[in-house]
């Protein structure tokens, strides 16, 4: 509706509607008291967009955040994007601006939204402290997508198929390595797709590198696994698929050693009744071998999205289960995190944090008693929050 009269406004009545702004705009951010910290904002630094978050806390304390900065627009590869660093020395209170860590430039004499990068995963090596991101890389290929048709094709070849690339930091994030390139490594050369899963990688309390990966088979459909290494990250090596027609995915180790994965599964796309929720499996052979979890398709509905998965060992000796996702069926709404202390059979505490919306999202220990979350918010903006764990009666 065009209004019969304009109004032009003076800098304190534009200060004041700002404000405004700002206050229904995190009307839907839900906060016991927590403080709700916008890391970055939609258009800023020249970036039309901030997605995909990953987070780790080195070894020093300090909280290390990636995700894509996607410079033209929202929409997915291939486009003008990188990877980019936050840095945290303050628990999560304030952030430094965005470095680009992956940044494939003009290679190849292509343009830059012909060599964008996307989807990260930060590992930190608690035995050495070597940070690694990795992410994916896509070469060429205007107006496709990685994950539909020829997006991403067979074989090895940066003109065919989208590639597996990884960067180093060995002082706190604050320089990195320059891209490696794993592809022809870890690919199997029938398949149609090898990447990481965006979110974290973990440690195994015997000092084994996980990074949860995805990718599409020599048909073309897509299954969820991990990768590991037991020296360092010099070699990997894979799992088998824990499912097929499912992507993104989530590890975590558990009491008695076996490895959980959680995982987005394309079904729930159609599937809005009981059985709708995450894909749930369990190994205990290093992804030999799977067995459905009893949590599978049920406890945690999803609207099909990326969630995250971590473990935590409480001073009694329980290790506690913390997972995040958009708690609907329906849409990507209702920013939830949930705690189980039955190794993910039961979700009993869960603690909303953006009515809404909320789509992807990285969970991290900033501390022994508080948990951290960084998560694309209803207003498209990468947002911070920190909770203590005593709000989930521990």
């Amino acid at each position: 509706m065009r209004l019969p009269f304009s109004i032009r406004l003076n800098s304190k009545m534009k200060s004041g509607l700002l404000f405004l702004l700002s206050f229904f705009t995190f009307s839907s951010l839900q906060g016991a008291d927590r403080k709700v910290t916008i890391i970055h904002k939609q258009g800023q630094f020249d970036c039309h967009t901030f997605r995909i978050p990953a987070m780790a806390t080195t070894d020093k304390g300090t909280l290390l955040a990636v995700y894509d900065m996607r410079y033209k627009s929202r929409r997915d590869l291939q486009g003008h994007m990188d990877i980019g660093l936050s840095r945290s020395t303050d628990g999560g209170d304030t952030w430094a601006r965005p470095v680009p860590i992956m940044d494939m430039k003009k290679f190849g004499g292509l343009p830059e939204d012909q060599n964008g990068c996307s989807d990260p995963n930060i590992l930190i090596n608690r035995e050495t402290g070597e940070i690694l991101v990795s992410a994916v890389w896509t070469h060429g290929k205007p107006n496709t997508h990685q994950w539909v048709g020829k997006g991403s094709e067979p074989g090895h070849s940066i003109h065919k198929s989208s590639q597996f690339m990884m960067v180093r930091s060995k002082d706190d994030g604050l320089t990195w390595s320059e891209p490696e390139n794993w592809t022809k490594k870890l690919k199997n050369p029938q398949w149609y797709l090898f990447a990481p899963a965006p979110g974290n990688g973990i440690n195994l309390m015997d000092g084994t590198l996980v990074m949860p990966t995805q990718g599409r088979d020599a048909s073309g459909l897509p299954f969820s696994n991990f990768m590991w290494s037991k020296d360092h990250g010099e070699s990997w090596t894979l799992s088998s698929p824990a499912r097929d027609n499912t992507t993104e995915c989530s590890v975590a180790e558990l009491k008695n050693g076996s490895l959980i994965i959680n995982i987005r599964d394309n079904r729930n796309r159609k599937d809005k009744s009981k059985t709708n929720g995450r894909a749930v499996s369990v190994t205990d052979d290093m992804g030999k071998t799977w067995k459905i979890h009893s949590s599978d398709h049920g406890a945690l509905p999803e609207p099909v999205c990326m969630a995250s998965l971590i473990s935590h060992d409480l001073k009694d000796g329980r290790r506690v289960l913390f997972f995040s996702n958009p708690n609907s069926k329906y849409k990507r709404e209702k920013m939830t995190v949930r705690m189980s202390l039955d190794q993910g059979k039961t979700w009993p505490k869960s603690i909303l944090l953006d009515q809404k919306g909320g789509a992807y999202s990285s969970l991290a220990m900033v501390d022994d008693r508080t948990l951290g979350i960084l998560y694309e918010s209803s207003v498209a903006d990468m947002v911070f929050q920190k909770i203590k764990l005593s709000e989930f009666g521990l």
